[in-house]
């Protein structure tokens, strides 16, 4: 099997910074033609054609859009397992358009009871990330199904069980390789690393399971016909718990702490988003214990700032603006964001417009600055800026229904095919690796993301909602990539909102990565002057892939025009 070079940085000696540990993005897997679709009544955009399907077919029945999504998840848990599924979380914003309002559900994992902030230090130093990340070390408990749950309960329609169909049978009936599956299972490291996930995605040769492969999974069929009866209880208590459990603690070479009282006692949440403006747009995601939400709406907030109808998409100048909106937002988002049932977030002052002016104010048109985190709120002890090695293997959905409703869920088992522990037919997340490492600096400040029983990790997952000024649903959008999510997400909604450009064509677009440290451009989408002259500004510029997975329903006069990334397998289906 060939492994990818990671490339890991160590820690920095800068007393208030933890070096973030950096890895390529998500395999890249080809280009496709840009993938567009119109409809009047309802239309689903997925990451994989067979979520697409099933989530259409749940609206042509019906359905609310939360019902489609739970249809379309459990389908992307089989076809598309490195990315999301059961065994991990997610984030859900779903929008009713009787009443005009509009729900966070937080599906994020926890850690277990067990964990202390020194998890993840080994002799005082952090491990590295996948000796973290191989077996039950780094599973968290999984959150997608109570939230899909919790939102069934409030927002859907059909009946429960019926949202498990398309799943079961595809699961049964078995389904065919994808060239993007058979790809990421002979590119990304130690996918085979277990007996179980070799058994299964692996022949008897050893080699990746090729492209046409009909893969039928009757224990993943099994396990959702179980929660079809009984409800999320059967997930969280009873066999598939202690089997889940088991496979965590028991893990051979390194073993959990999770125990069946912190999957009995999990719980989603349903919080307030957070709202930010961009122009005359009003731009909704998710709040902490994520921090897409005020970092995208922090970067528009900014750029809004500019007269952006003088600038051109992939040109030097907005694309030095972007990348310097990017990282102050950074600054800020690596010192504050966390989980706010556990530290204080000032997430409303982090997007706030006169905060955000005077952020804008820092940028310099002419050469590029160095990013520090500004004060949107004043504390009685001075925060830490740290990162996390948040990986990049998501999956994001956007639907709209026949009712006006409407739901942009982002959701992850974090890295490729997660810890590698497959159970009960579903692989677990590693999600307790978006934690900081370290959880103090040489002088003993606390790690506002550091690890603590109960906790959910920082994300970067942005589902995001826009409204226009009459209030009403006007663009729909979300992308996986570890925390280029954020950039990728912002990125579009710039293009489409603030530059006039079509939806499919604002997600086809450029990619721009500005994280931390330097630049990144995808390869072929910008000229050889935009480079040049980026690095005359100051920028340290790197082409590299960025492969995201964009997915977006744009609302305009009466039609919903849907987007999918063309850079990964997903399609756009309406009517």
């Amino acid at each position: 099997m060939r492994y990818l070079i990671l490339a890991l940085l160590t820690l920095s000696t800068a007393p208030l910074a933890l070096a973030q540990q950096e890895v390529q993005p998500e395999v890249a897997t080809g280009r496709t033609e840009v993938k567009s679709a119109t409809a009047r009544d309802a239309m689903a955009v997925t990451a994989n054609p067979h979520a697409s399907r099933a989530a259409e077919k749940i609206l042509a029945r019906g359905g609310t859009a939360v019902d489609a999504a739970i249809a379309a998840q459990l389908v992307l848990g089989l076809v598309e397992p490195q990315s999301s599924g059961i065994g991990g979380g997610a984030f859900m914003l779903s929008y009713r358009a009787d009443d005009g309002e509009l729900q966070y559900y937080d599906g994020r994992e926890t850690a277990p009871s067990g964990v202390d902030e020194n998890y993840f230090l080994h002799d005082g130093q952090p491990r590295s990330f996948f000796e973290a990340v191989i077996g039950g070390y780094s599973v968290g408990v999984p959150g997608v199904l109570r939230m899909l749950e919790l939102a069934h309960e409030r927002d859907g329609k059909l009946p429960w069980a019926t949202l498990f169909q398309p799943a079961i049978e595809l699961a049964e009936n078995g389904f065919r390789v994808s060239p993007r599956l058979h790809q990421l299972l002979e590119r990304l490291p130690q996918v085979d690393a277990r007996p179980a996930i070799a058994g299964y995605f692996f022949g008897e040769d050893g080699e990746p399971l090729p492209v046409g492969h009909r893969l039928e999974n009757p224990e993943y069929a099994d396990t959702l016909r179980t929660i079809a009866e009984e409800g999320a209880d059967a997930f969280y208590r009873g066999p598939i718990a202690e089997a889940l459990v088991e496979a965590v603690r028991e893990d051979p070479q390194n073993p959990g702490v999770m125990t069946l009282e912190d999957m009995a006692g999990y719980e989603a949440r349903v919080r307030d988003p957070i709202c930010s403006i961009f122009l005359t747009y009003r731009v909704c995601g998710a709040d902490a214990p994520s921090s897409g939400g005020t970092t995208v709406g922090a970067i528009l907030g900014m750029l809004g700032e500019f007269p952006l109808a003088e600038y051109e998409a992939g040109g030097s100048r907005l694309t030095h603006l972007f990348s310097e909106a990017s990282e102050l937002a950074f600054a800020d988002r690596n010192t504050y964001s966390a989980d706010a049932d556990f530290v204080s977030v000032p997430s409303q002052a982090m997007v706030a417009p006169q905060y955000l002016a005077r952020r804008a104010q820092l940028i310099d048109s002419e050469r590029a600055t160095q990013a520090v985190a500004g004060e949107p709120q004043s504390f009685d002890e001075p925060r830490l800026e740290a990162a996390s090695p948040e990986m990049p293997n998501t999956s994001h959905l956007s639907i709209v229904d026949r009712y006006g409703n409407g739901v942009s869920m982002t959701t992850s088992i974090e890295t490729g095919f997660g810890s590698r522990l497959l159970v009960k037919g579903f692989l677990l997340n590693n999600q307790l690796t978006d934690f900081s490492f370290t959880p103090k600096d040489a002088k003993g400040s606390l790690v506002a993301n550091r690890i603590q029983p109960g906790k959910r990790p920082r994300s970067s997952m942005s589902p995001t909602i826009v409204f226009d000024t009459d209030k009403e649903m006007r663009l729909l959008v979300g992308s996986p990539g570890g925390s280029r999510i954020i950039d990728y997400t912002a990125r579009t909604i710039l293009y489409h909102l603030g530059l006039g450009m079509p939806i499919e064509d604002a997600v086809a677009a450029g990619n721009i990565g500005a994280i931390g440290r330097r630049v990144e451009l995808e390869p072929g989408h910008f000229s050889a002057d935009t480079v040049a002259q980026l690095g005359k500004l100051g920028h340290r510029v790197v082409e590299r892939d960025l492969n995201s997975g964009i997915h977006a329903i744009a609302l305009i006069d009466g039609e919903l025009r849907g987007g999918a990334d063309p850079r990964r397998e997903g399609s756009a289906l309406g009517k």
